[in-house]
């Protein structure tokens, strides 16, 4: 199993500013069986219904800072974390995921 975290703002198509990432790639990565949640600076009411106006039925949501916490939830071989700042990459690793940059996203198709 991967758990994959995704980042709202400059990262996903509806951020504000929109990023690269559709929500097509990421119901895809969710009907291939992975765990996909959201770590962002929104809040996690806020996060939840930006993702269920989308159509994407995420299993967890909350800030980066508290992705340690998704760690010690799932017992997954992999942890990803896709996120467009330097802010994102630190919390990232300091919680255990692999960094993906934005450049690199399409890369996960594989995972």
């Amino acid at each position: 199993m991967v758990v994959i975290s995704f980042d709202i703002d400059g990262t996903m198509e509806f951020g504000e500013p929109p990023g690269p990432v559709t929500v097509e790639f990421v119901r895809s990565l969710a009907e291939a069986g992975h765990v996909i949640g959201s770590a962002s600076d929104r809040t996690r009411s806020d996060q939840s219904s930006v993702w269920e106006r989308h159509g994407i039925d995420v299993v967890f949501v909350g800030g980066k800072h508290h992705l340690h916490e998704v760690v010690e939830r799932f017992g997954a071989e992999r942890y990803v974390h896709i996120g467009d700042t330097h802010v994102d990459k630190h919390y990232a690793l300091l919680a255990g995921f692999e960094f993906c940059e934005l450049d690199a996203w399409e890369t996960l198709a594989q995972a």
